[in-house]
């Protein structure tokens, strides 16, 4: 992705911090955020008992993903397990850049694609481990 293109995308992202214990969307919630972790940890869960599938523990890691991919809703659910900072985008003024950059809107979801990819290979691992 180009410089420019990395720059708009930056340019609709707000900065917030959220505390320990802080839910930031539930399944099932409208998907109208994506973000992406600056500093902390946040655990995705699923279903009522709220089973662990992910933990999102690295800078720079991206979650909220559905926002994205059409999906009217978010898939698991997202807590903060420590003091976080996240960079937060907003679906609509993301997509709006993805579609009027076409090139580099192929790269964005390449690597949005990446990510899933990574994630479904460590539930892929989780389950292994747990049969």
């Amino acid at each position: 992705m180009n410089n420019s293109f990395v720059k708009k995308v930056m340019n609709v992202s707000t900065t917030e911090s959220y505390e320990q214990g802080d839910l930031l969307f539930q399944q099932g919630d409208p998907a109208n955020q994506f973000y992406i972790l600056l500093k902390g940890r946040i655990k995705l869960t699923l279903g009522e008992a709220g089973q662990s599938v992910y933990i999102v523990s690295h800078g720079g890691e991206a979650f909220g993903w559905s926002s994205l991919i059409d999906r009217e809703t978010y898939t698991a659910s997202a807590e903060c397990m420590t003091p976080v900072k996240l960079l937060i985008f907003d679906q609509e003024k993301v997509l709006k850049i993805l579609e009027e950059d076409p090139a580099n809107g192929l790269v964005f979801f390449k690597r949005l694609a990446d990510i899933l990819g990574n994630r479904l290979l460590h539930s892929y691992e989780m389950i292994s481990t747990v049969a």
